[in-house]
């Protein structure tokens, strides 16, 4: 199976080096630098499930693709879809499937607006790595897991065949008969994280300490309300798992959101926080998820203003 991992970042780079260790057939688009860089250096992960170093991986630019790939996986923030799509289209046949790996639930419309929905996957991941400075992909916790499925829940052998390709690489893959659902229930979660970590600008530990746990979970519930009221009512024992991590006392666990506005840099804000917004149904008041996605947008109004000077 011809894998072509889109990016070489902090996720993509991490499973692709897995995959690659493994012997699977792996390709990475990047960025030129990014291709010089890995040409030099290698890919590094530091994983407390074992390290990798992985001399010239092969890579190739966008212009470079040549002939259609069997499955892509795309790992990149929500607001570069449109040009992440635009440099693998071409990769794209009548057998390839695509899944992706991003937050919420928009990115789904827009595969499947641009390549059908039969060749496009739900899928989540559940990892915690970053990128060094250097370019070395830091693993931070033994968490490294891919999920995915059918749209419609049905199982395939393009399923099946996957699985297979994705197994074995010293990490989890899963296959799910109801990707949808876990993927509405994981942007409940990140919802919630960000919207209060980004409001408070604050880890999870530092809000319980302030004896402010009221207000996330006020917060949860209302992300929980939106879910249900679109048909994905996150189930029970997930929400207690989710209510749990987020009041344990001294957590250090921030929203990538909140720390993308420490660094001055983009947000997902209009993906995470203001589509689910968006499906609010009529009746709903969540205050506290409008309250979140204001203030990251006035955060977005000021970084614009400030690079126009």
């Amino acid at each position: 199976m011809r894998i072509l991992l889109i990016g070489a970042g902090a996720l993509g780079g991490y499973f692709g080096a897995r995959l690659l260790a493994a012997g699977r057939d792996v390709t990475f688009v990047v960025r030129p630098a990014r291709a010089e860089a890995l040409r030099t250096n290698g890919l590094v992960v530091r994983s407390p499930a074992g390290n990798l170093n992985l001399p010239s991986p092969p890579t190739v630019t966008s212009e470079q693709l040549n002939g259609h790939y069997d499955l892509i996986l795309l790992s990149c923030k929500a607001y570069d879809l449109d040009a992440a799509i635009q440099s693998f289209a071409p990769a794209v046949g009548n057998n390839t499937i695509v899944i992706p790996f991003l937050n919420g639930l928009r990115h789904i419309e827009v595969l499947n607006a641009r390549f059908g929905e039969e060749r496009v996957f739900g899928g989540q991941c559940a990892i915690s790595a970053t990128m060094s400075a250097s370019g070395e992909i830091l693993h931070l916790v033994d968490l490294h897991t891919l999920g995915f499925g059918e749209q419609n829940g049905a199982r395939s052998n393009r399923r099946d065949e996957i699985i297979a390709a994705l197994s074995g690489a010293n990490f989890i893959a899963e296959a799910s008969h109801n990707i949808l659902h876990d993927m509405w229930e994981k942007w409940v979660m990140i919802a919630t994280t960000a919207g209060s970590t980004c409001l408070m600008r604050a880890s999870i530990g530092d809000i319980v300490a302030a004896g402010a746990s009221g207000v996330v979970m006020s917060l949860l519930d209302e992300c929980c309300e939106i879910a249900a009221k679109n048909g994905f009512e996150p189930r029970p024992a997930y929400i207690e798992r989710v209510r749990s991590i987020l009041t344990t006392p001294g957590s250090q666990l921030m929203a990538s959101m909140a720390r993308d506005i420490e660094k001055g840099s983009p947000t997902e804000g209009d993906h995470v926080l203001g589509d689910l917004l968006a499906r609010a149904k009529a009746g709903q008041a969540p205050v506290l998820l409008n309250a979140a996605y204001a203030h990251v947008k006035s955060y977005e109004a000021r970084r614009a203003r400030e690079a126009g000077k």
